[in-house]
């Protein structure tokens, strides 16, 4: 088995990931780590604890971004089986063993486990409606899980923190030669903005013909790093998601699924709506309350969310529909009064 840690300047976390993968009840595993142009003390910290443990191997390489990391790493990994850790995260000491003792058993392509939201000072698990262990095969692999990967449909509209939590590639073990079929390879962020992740699991999962989820929160996601891709302003990322739906769509097209996936991926661009105004009231963004106001005037009027907010109904809460209602009438300032008191109620959440 191999496993892929991408790294790029995270001397504060590291060592607490690399223990956690050195310490897994499964032993026969090879670790890439692979030092995208670190600036800090990342490659030392990789190199020692590489010169301790011949399971770790580092792959030194210039900046390219997470993405190209990842890519590398599948370049060069020798396992049967391939999964993905992020160097801020950690893992529990039977993961891998769990993951891996399933795939055989199930003679499954993918097995994926559920995970716990790391904060701090607290801990969330995420949840998921599902039994202890649920199979996937055949069409219910393209039918259930590839839709859920476009987008949500009926009563998952309300609850859209689900949106991309079937997404995520750092809680799956993958079979090495089904992302070889699939010819499967991660898109550069900076074209996309985000959801690389989803991008490869779509090319993987409809090449794939048996999925197991495991509703154990082996994964540990940290989410106080500050440097994280996933926090601040992004400027551009309007821009991006636009080039992320188009690929999605491309997707769709090339293997005759725009039909019964076409309202699967309309919610998605509506609900990302949600997303996209909270990076621009972003306290990191220096605009002034009116251009942010103007900023999402702009986001509402856009001919492709204004599409697809036009056929949208979500269900969830009476606020849910309110907020939604908001947008699809591209009502910008109640739009805003709405986001504001969401991003409220979400950092006290935490």
């Amino acid at each position: 088995m191999s496993i892929i840690v991408p790294v790029y300047n995270m001397e504060q976390y590291l060592e607490r990931s690399l223990d956690s993968l050195l310490g897994q009840t499964l032993k026969n595993v090879e670790i890439l780590a692979v030092n995208d142009g670190s600036t800090d003390a990342s490659l030392a910290i990789l190199r020692q604890k590489a010169s301790g443990d011949a399971r770790l191997r580092v792959i030194d390489r210039k900046n390219g971004g997470v993405s190209a990391a990842r890519n590398a790493g599948l370049n060069e990994a020798s396992g049967a089986y391939i999964g993905f850790v992020d160097p801020d995260d950690w893992v529990d000491p039977g993961m891998f063993e769990a993951l891996y003792r399933t795939a055989v058993e199930e003679r499954a392509d993918i097995v994926m486990c559920s995970y716990i939201r790391e904060f701090g000072d607290h801990a969330k698990e995420k949840e998921f409606s599902l039994a202890d262990r649920t199979v996937y095969r055949d069409e219910e692999v393209t039918d259930g899980l590839l839709r859920r990967l476009v987008g949500p449909v009926g009563a998952e509209t309300g609850n859209p923190e689900l949106l991309d939590a079937w997404g995520t590639v750092w809680n799956k073990l993958y079979r090495a030669e089904l992302i070889r079929e699939a010819e499967a390879e991660f898109t550069d962020l900076r074209l996309i903005g985000s959801n690389e992740d989803t991008l490869f699991n779509l090319q993987v999962i409809h090449e794939a013909r048996s999925f197991v989820f495991l509703h154990t929160p082996y994964y540990h996601y940290w989410r106080v790093n500050a440097g994280s891709l996933t926090s601040g302003y992004n400027p551009r990322l309007l821009h991006q998601f636009l080039q992320l739906y188009g690929q999605m769509e491309q997707f769709l097209t090339d293997r005759n699924l725009s039909g019964p996936f076409r309202k699967a991926l309309d919610n998605r661009i509506a609900l990302s709506t949600l997303g996209l105004g909270l990076n621009i009231l972003s306290a990191d963004n220096p605009a002034p309350a009116p251009e942010k106001l103007r900023l999402l005037q702009e986001l509402l009027d856009h001919e492709r969310f204004r599409s697809a907010l036009s056929r949208f109904s979500p269900e969830g809460p009476p606020v849910w529909r309110i907020f939604y209602w908001c947008a699809k009438l591209r009502f910008a300032a109640g739009f805003y009064v709405l986001l504001s008191a969401a991003d409220r109620m979400r950092r006290r959440k935490r």
